[in-house]
């Protein structure tokens, strides 16, 4: 059984938390004397919290609880009361009420985000900029396969490659030594830590021009790379999630850098990351081009010994609502509502635009206020201002709207001056069955309460009224002819192909309904049609008063026009008789040990079992006829009561396998247990029974084993032994178990029938065992113990008794 994630929970409750101090009491090893109406809801969720913290297999928790004797009623009890207190938690969660200030002032709370929240971990998380550096997907690694920059500074350790082509080729890799030069063959030392790839590229050229002169007339070239980078180490402090010193490829950037660390704290300012080099701010890097712009123009490349310091933000401000990207903004002095806005993607398409709220901090208390469109421009945000756009409202300003029995239903423009009139011409006027005596409008009142108002719609549209004047959401309702009466059928039954109930026609006659119902079947008798058709006026004072009236009809078979056609009315009910005499083909079906086993058609009506076998050429040698069965197709008046005591039958006998497929085939039919032996000795009598459609006779060979199962030690199935007695079949499979009821056991024998134990004084007479045969023992219902409030009500009431009683005697 597959056991969902509620149920794992409360059943780790039981099976692991059951050595939590409050539950002390309880042996976890034997969960059986468990009842669940007896624990509260603090101990429930107690439960709760501690198998949360721990982790087992579905499968696992199954076996378990069923080893500790965890019975099935208190398991679905457990199931409910964790349900509920899931929901209620939830429940409570979402409507919990915003808490009270200590002025005991009423808070604010829009919806989707409640401005009122103090700035904590939950807003934090909101702050623009902050999920930059935390996505993985983002490394920031400077591109070292890229050509070596002309604005690149060279210091100690880079490694310089020079080339010389034309008429004249060398090729040299130098290394800038600790003093920052390069010693190149026939030329000396250059220095070059300090230059960028340009100049050292110039003065370069100029000391070898002296050696190649080729470099000076352009015959020969000369080219200048960077081949091996060196590592620069750089310093973060100020507001960063990791600062130190870091050491980086000197080919990198601010971003670099930032990302490295991971990036500003809650506290860090995104819009003001400041870069020091030899004491002085050479550039300062705003984020927010970068997350908006794809701007990086400011993104300065590193150099050994820079500082890169993030101070402590000056402004920040949250909006939320019908924004496209709310959240937490940070905003430099001088920038307006306008720009918060931009940053914040904008308004949404549903955002109310003429008006912003906003929530502000005085020295005191809190206020909160409206900016208008006007305003936007030129209205500089505070720190902690946090601004709500809300919705437009939810209603139309100049809406009308028609239904019903008009070619095109809907929602319309309410011009000036619109009337009825005009507004069904917009629909493209009145359809032919539209209700012209009488039609209604739904008026929205100022204060928002609805009048009803009807006219006669044929007087305003031939002009014989005034026309009326609509107003913003008047509803105008017409009706059609077919809304207003009730919807008519006739219906036919017997002998005719498709049975049922028709829509009614005017004028439809006896045979245009066969016609629609199929045709007459071929069982059917044309010359004995019945109509039953209501009576509308009966006398109600009279005690034999006729409530229907009944047509006796007969028809062309082939519905050719012969004499006046009888036309049917509404809620007509044609009966189609079959002829006498006439019957379809039944069948029954023999198998098992005979000899033409198969399906046989019943010949006469009285036919019987006995004429069966003996069409299907009697038994063969091997044939059982004492577990000869038949199975009847099954009785749907009984189903109920037998599904009942199949459920019942499936509580007893828990090691029973596949039990629901037991119980669907026992429902879709009945076995009859009958005794084919005397069946067959004395061919008609009261036990050779009558064939009916659908039965199945089956006839088993020799049976040599019977089944013990339920309430026993050890569930079995024995060889039979003849002369053996119901407790000797018991004591094969070990013996009743504790919670047998002996007095209950019963046998099914092998043809379906079933014999129950009888008590007889003292002695319980088990039924005899034959073979085939299945021993079920059933268990005791469980007795539960008298609880605490119990017995103070009946002592309550004893003691009652006892003082009547007394008075009695007095």
């Amino acid at each position: 059984m597959k056991i969902n994630k509620i149920f794992s929970l409360w059943v780790l409750l039981f099976v692991i938390g059951l050595n939590s101090p409050v539950f002390s009491q309880v042996n976890p090893q034997n969960l059986s004397n468990v009842k669940v109406d007896e624990l509260s809801d603090d101990q429930i969720r107690a439960f709760i919290t501690q198998a949360e913290s721990t982790g087992m297999g579905d499968a696992q928790l199954e076996q378990i609880a069923q080893a500790r004797g965890m019975h099935p009623e208190e398991i679905q009890k457990l199931r409910l009361r964790v349900n509920k207190l899931k929901t209620q938690a939830k429940t409570q969660t979402a409507g919990a009420a915003p808490e009270k200030s200590s002025n005991n002032e009423r808070q604010l709370n829009y919806e989707p985000e409640n401005l009122n929240k103090e700035v904590g971990s939950v807003q934090r998380s909101k702050i623009f900029g902050a999920e930059l550096f935390k996505n993985s997907n983002l490394t920031f690694e400077p591109n070292l396969n890229m050509a070596t920059p002309q604005n690149y500074v060279i210091g100690t350790n880079d490694e310089i490659l020079i080339t010389i082509f034309g008429n004249s080729e060398a090729n040299y890799n130098l290394k800038v030594n600790p003093e920052g030069n390069i010693n190149i063959e026939y030329v000396g030392v250059i220095q070059v830590a300090g230059l960028t790839v340009e100049a050292a590229t110039s003065r370069i050229r100029s000391r070898m021009s002296k050696v190649y002169p080729g470099l000076a007339a352009g015959n020969t070239k000369l080219n200048i790379a960077i081949g091996n980078i060196r590592s620069i180490k750089v310093i973060l402090t100020g507001e960063v999630q990791k600062p130190g010193s870091y050491t980086l490829p000197s080919l990198a950037t601010v971003f670099n850098a930032l990302y490295s660390s991971g990036g500003p704290t809650e506290n860090g300012s995104f819009r003001a990351v400041e870069l020091i080099r030899g004491g002085k701010i050479i550039a300062t890097l705003d984020i927010y081009d970068f997350l908006l712009k794809g701007e990086i123009s400011t993104n300065v490349r590193l150099q050994d010994q820079d500082i890169i310091r993030i101070p402590v933000y000056k402004s920040r401000i949250e909006i939320s609502g019908e924004v496209k990207r709310p959240g937490i903004f940070e905003l430099l002095k001088g920038e307006s509502f306008n720009d918060l806005l931009n940053f914040s993607g904008d308004f949404t398409e549903s955002a109310f635009k003429a008006r912003v709220k906003v929530l502000k901090n005085t020295e005191t208390e809190r206020k909160i206020t409206d900016i208008s469109s006007s305003q936007f421009s030129n209205y500089e945000p505070a720190s902690g201002d946090k601004y709500f756009v809300d919705k437009v409202l939810d209603r139309f300003l100049n809406r009308v709207t028609i239904q019903g029995a008009v070619f095109r239903p809907g929602e319309y423009e309410l011009e000036r001056g619109l009337s009825l009139t005009q507004l069904l011409t917009k629909a493209e006027g009145l359809k032919e069955d539209a209700f012209m005596q009488r039609g209604y409008i739904t008026r929205l009142l100022p204060d928002n309460q609805t009048q009803l108002i009807s006219f006669d719609l044929a007087a305003i549209v031939s002009g014989k009224i005034p026309d009326i004047q609509l107003f913003r959401e008047d509803i105008i309702n017409i009706s059609s002819l077919f809304d207003l009466k009730e919807e008519f059928s006739i219906s036919i039954e017997g002998g005719v192909r498709m049975p049922g109930t028709f829509p009614f026609l005017e004028n439809v006659t006896l045979e245009e309904l066969v016609m629609k119902a199929g045709g007459f079947s071929e069982g059917a008798n044309s010359k004995r049609i019945e109509i039953s058709r209501r009576v509308r006026s009966s006398d109600v004072l009279s005690a034999s008063a006729s409530i229907a009236e009944v047509f006796q009809l007969s028809v062309d078979k082939d519905l050719k026009f012969t004499g006046e056609p009888f036309l049917l009315q509404p809620f007509d009910l044609v009966f189609v008789r079959n002829n006498a005499g006439y019957e379809v083909q039944k069948q029954v079906k023999i198998q098992g040990e005979v000899v033409y086993p198969g399906t046989y058609t019943i010949l006469r009506k009285d036919e019987r079992i006995s004429d069966l076998v003996k069409r299907a050429g009697g038994l063969t040698a091997l044939a059982f006829a004492p577990a000869a069965s038949l199975k009847r197709p099954k009785n749907s008046d009984s189903d109920n009561v037998k599904k009942e005591s199949l459920r019942r039958l499936q509580s007893s006998i828990a090691d029973s396998l596949d039990i629901d497929n037991q119980i669907e085939s026992a429902l879709n039919n009945e076995t009859v247990g009958i005794r084919l032996a005397k069946i067959l000795e004395s061919p008609g009598s009261t036990i050779d029974l009558v064939l009916k459609e659908g039965d199945v006779v089956n006839i088993p060979t020799q049976l040599q084993t019977v089944g013990v199962i339920g309430e026993v030690l050890s569930p079995v199935t024995i060889v039979y032994e003849k002369g053996r007695n119901f407790k000797n079949y018991i004591s094969q499979s070990g013996g009743f178990s504790d919670k047998s009821l002996k007095r209950k056991s019963y046998i099914i024998y092998a043809n379906g029938s079933v014999k129950s134990t009888r008590k007889i004084i003292f002695f319980n007479n088990y039924p005899r065992v034959e073979p085939g045969s299945e021993i079920f023992v059933p268990m005791k219902a469980e007795k539960r113990p008298i609880s605490a409030t119990e017995i103070v009500g009946i002592s309550s009431g004893l003691a009652s008794l006892a003082i009547i009683i007394l008075n009695l005697v007095k």
